[in-house]
Parts: structure tokens; C-alpha cells; sequence
């Protein structure tokens, strides 16, 4: 029975940090790089994290924790090393509240972002290089340029010309669209991570605290 609880134990400690590491890493290091990026780089950014963070290395420790952390509850309260109870009771708590900021607060974001970034790469960029096309083959085949050659592609055959107002204020305002998606995003979902950092790295230390004197506890039993 000692033998199951130390193993308990000691799995869902290392769980629990890795997921306390990581959410950390991302509040002082990913977002504050990131937030120095430009608005496309960051939205792609974003994309291809959450993309490729969906797997199986990730949820593994994401989810086991809980299950191992109620198993640990059950053997501490039942078992020799009933001191540790109430700081593993803790950090079941602190975990819990960190896992439903993220299913319940940054995960949405997430989904909330993929939509509105997804609409503002849309509006910005789709019309550019559809009259880059227009313009590239009107010329190829002798006809006048239309007045939408996209300056951002250097198309000098339209009227308004490369970097030309009227293009600049258009690319402008579709730019905003992009910016306005990112403000809305970014504050709320870099605040929320801080505090699931903070949650899973207070559990962490509840755990370690625990694990402590589940020893202690074996070691005068002994």
C-alpha cells in the first residue's frame, strides 16, 4: 500500500509541474516575445502553437493529475501517510482551478481567436492577391490594368501605383481588423495564464510539501 501511495505521489507531482512549467514558460517568455511581433506574426504564431500543442505528451500529464491526486487522497486517508492528506487535498484544489481556467477560459479564447483571425486574414490579405492575379494576367494578355493592383505586391501597372493612398488606407483599415482581433485576445488570455501558472505551480509545491512528509511519516514508522 505505501509502495502505491509514494508512486501516486511522486506521478502526479511530476504531472503537476510539468504543466505548472509550462504554463509558466508561456507568461514569462512565449507571450512577452510574442507581444513584440507584429500582428500577422503573432496571430500565425498562435495558430501553430495551439495546433501543435493538441497531442499526446500534453494531455498526458494534463489530465493524469487529477485522477492520481483523488487516488493519492483515498491512500492518504486510508493509509500510514494521513499527515500528507491535507496538503495533497490542496493541491487537488489548486490543480482543479488552474485545469478549468483553461478548459473553461483560455481554451475558448483559443477557439474565439482561430475565428476572428482566421475572418481578418480573409479580408485583408484575399482581395490583394486576387488583383494581383487580375492585373498579372490583364497584362500578360494586352489588357488595361485595373485600378486594384495591390501595392503591398509592388503591381506598378495599376492606376493608383505601388504604396498609392487610396491602397495604403485600404490595406490600412484591414490591418486594423487584424489588430482589433488581437487586442481583444491577447490582455485577457496572458492574464488568465498567469493565473493557472501560478495555480499549478502552488499545487506543485503543495505536493513536493506533501511527498515531504508522506516520507517523514514511512521514515518513523520504520
Amino acid at each position: 500500500m505505501r509502495v502505491v501511495q509514494t508512486a501516486t505521489l511522486l506521478v502526479a507531482t511530476l504531472g503537476v509541474g510539468l504543466m505548472a512549467g509550462l504554463f509558466a514558460a508561456f507568461a514569462y517568455a512565449v507571450m512577452p516575445g510574442l507581444r513584440r511581433s507584429a500582428d500577422r506574426t503573432f496571430a500565425e504564431a498562435m495558430q501553430n502553437i495551439n495546433r501543435a500543442i493538441v497531442n499526446g505528451w500534453f494531455l498526458l500529464p494534463f489530465l493524469l493529475p487529477i485522477p492520481l491526486l483523488v487516488l493519492a487522497t483515498v491512500l492518504a486517508w486510508n493509509g500510514p501517510g494521513r499527515v500528507a492528506l491535507p496538503w495533497i487535498l490542496a493541491a487537488l484544489v489548486l490543480y482543479l482551478a488552474g485545469f478549468f481556467v483553461t478548459s473553461g477560459v483560455n481554451v475558448p479564447l483559443n477557439n474565439a481567436r482561430h475565428n476572428a483571425f482566421d475572418n481578418a486574414f480573409d479580408n485583408a490579405f484575399d482581395n490583394a492577391f486576387d488583383n494581383a492575379f487580375d492585373n498579372a494576367f490583364d497584362n500578360a494578355f494586352g489588357k488595361a490594368p485595373t485600378d486594384d493592383g495591390p501595392a503591398a505586391l509592388g503591381d506598378a501597372g495599376g492606376s493608383r501605383g505601388p504604396g498609392g493612398p487610396a491602397d495604403m488606407a485600404d490595406t490600412a483599415d484591414r490591418l486594423g481588423v487584424l489588430k482589433a482581433a488581437r487586442d481583444s485576445f491577447e490582455g485577457r488570455w496572458g492574464a488568465w495564464n498567469i493565473v493557472r501558472a501560478l495555480a499549478h505551480t502552488a499545487a506543485f509545491g503543495m505536493l513536493a510539501w506533501a511527498l515531504f512528509l508522506h516520507g517523514v511519516a514511512g521514515a518513523g514508522a520504520g
